[in-house]
């Protein structure tokens, strides 16, 4: 028996989600981000005010970690209060965590891709679409270093 293959090779940080969810809910997703990005090209101003909305966003990531600290100081209040065996739930989501870091899926993946949450690389392809739109990459060609760098900050 050797180490499994997702320890091994584990895949790409920025697509592993999207790797692991279907093909059917990573496209509803594009197509809400296109239709954000069109939208947004109305004017300057929608372009702000969607940029803003986007730094506000959370991404799976957020969700996911949130979802097991709720559930750790649940199970660890349920556990000392009511029984000892609601502890247990602690051991799961751990092992959900872990899940997810190896391999980019755990259980509530799936739920929260359904519930509309992108990857922090799907909200950056948006927020650089609109950038684009709004004119930040202009003139980039001999640009040094530091002024391409400060063209991708956050407004």
């Amino acid at each position: 028996m050797g180490i499994p293959r997702f320890i091994r090779e584990p895949s790409p940080t920025d697509t592993r989600v999207q790797d692991n969810t279907c093909a059917e809910v990573n496209e509803r997703i594009s197509q809400n981000t296109r239709a954000a990005v069109s939208k947004a090209a109305a004017s300057p101003a929608a372009i702000e005010r969607r940029l803003i909305e986007l730094e506000r966003e959370w991404d799976i990531e957020r969700a996911l970690q949130t979802n097991f600290g709720v559930l750790t100081v649940a199970s660890v209040a349920l556990g000392t209060m009511a029984a000892a065996p609601w502890l247990l739930l602690t051991g799961v989501a751990a092992a959900f965590m872990g899940e997810h870091a190896l391999k980019g899926w755990c259980p509530p993946v799936p739920i929260f891709r359904r519930l509309g949450f992108r990857t922090m690389r799907e909200i950056n392809q948006e927020r650089y679409a609109l950038k684009a739109l709004r004119g930040d990459f202009k003139d980039t060609r001999n640009a040094t270093p530091h002024r391409l760098l400060k063209a991708t900050q956050p407004s």
